[in-house]
């Protein structure tokens, strides 16, 4: 069935009750039928401006500088990124605009320690890295694992995990500072004396018995009803996230009340849920998924309390 509002005709068959809230808005549903005008955006990683030319080239369209947004193109949908060399090579990335929003309201300086409380899938973690540059850390936290090894997957692909550590954690329980000291200018985790029980570089290459005792802890985790972890769960950490040379007891070591002006972060980012699950596009993906999801996910009045009670928490 096609749907209309004051005589627009959109070519999904959007819901009833997401067009009542449209109207109510004021909103023409029509505009997500407008895939073939609504532009894509991404992300020029820092150090890659003079390849731009290059990268027009190879994309074989031209990319419109987006002037609220720094360092963000829009260019056509239909041009496909994952395949070109400028992708692969980690000088560009996707990420929609309203997510960048989100982190230039932070108003991040190169240095500061950033938290971000709801990491996953990571383009916005990948963003906070690249302003910090060579100084400073981030560390991102999420309940879900499987989407959190998603985002250490990004920080690898575009080599931007050098000063962060990634925890499976609750970020409304979430504690931990940032590891200042080690990280201060001139410091070098590689001079501190290792012992036995100390973090090495991290590496993908798991060792077999280390995955099978993993997995193992994971399984008898997952049989109990109430599951309460003494420590949030590191799968991932940079060579300069102030990790290496630790021990497991020295990075959760609790920072007392007093502390905390000195020792905690200078900006902590809660985008929950993401900013992009609103826009035009996202909505438009729920033609595949079926509409019943987009009213389980987003219409829900149950659902969107809930979502409300944890941006608050």
């Amino acid at each position: 069935m096609l749907c209309t509002l004051d005589g627009e005709i959109s070519k999904l068959p959007l819901p009833e009750a997401f067009l009542d809230f449209l109207k109510e808005n004021g909103l023409d549903p029509s505009v997500y039928s407008a895939a073939d005008s609504t532009p894509r955006y991404i992300r020029l990683k820092t150090g890659n401006e003079a390849d731009l030319e290059e990268i027009e080239a190879e994309l074989k369209c031209k990319l419109e500088k987006v002037v609220w947004l720094s360092g963000f193109y829009s260019l056509p949908p239909d041009i496909k990124i994952a395949t070109s060399m400028a992708y692969k090579q980690g000088k560009i990335y996707g990420i929609d605009a309203a997510s960048g929003a989100a982190v230039s309201a932070l108003n991040i300086s190169a240095g500061d320690h950033v938290l971000d409380l709801c990491a996953a899938p990571g383009a916005k973690l990948c963003m906070i890295l690249d302003i910090i540059g060579d100084s400073g850390s981030v560390t991102g936290v999420d309940v879900a694992r499987h989407r959190l090894a998603a985002c250490r997957t990004l920080l690898q692909k575009y080599a931007l995990g050098d000063r962060c550590r990634l925890f499976v954690a609750d970020g409304t329980t979430f504690s931990l500072a940032p590891l200042r000291l080690l990280l201060d200018p001139g410091s070098c985790n590689s001079v501190l004396q290792e012992k036995d029980d100390t973090f090495r570089e991290w590496t993908s290459r798991i060792p077999w018995k280390e995955r099978k005792r993993a997995v193992k802890a994971r399984e008898n985790a997952a049989s109990k009803a109430i599951v309460r972890s003494e420590h949030p769960e590191l799968i991932f950490y940079g060579r300069r996230s102030g990790i290496v040379g630790l021990t497991k007891e020295e990075i959760y070591q609790s920072v007392c009340n007093s502390e905390v002006s000195s020792s905690g972060y200078d900006k902590v980012l809660v985008d929950a849920e993401c900013t992009h699950d609103g826009s035009i596009k996202h909505i438009q993906k729920f033609e595949n998924w079926g509409w019943t999801t987009l009213q389980r996910r987003v219409l829900d009045p149950e659902r969107t309390d809930s979502v409300t009670n944890l941006q608050v928490t």
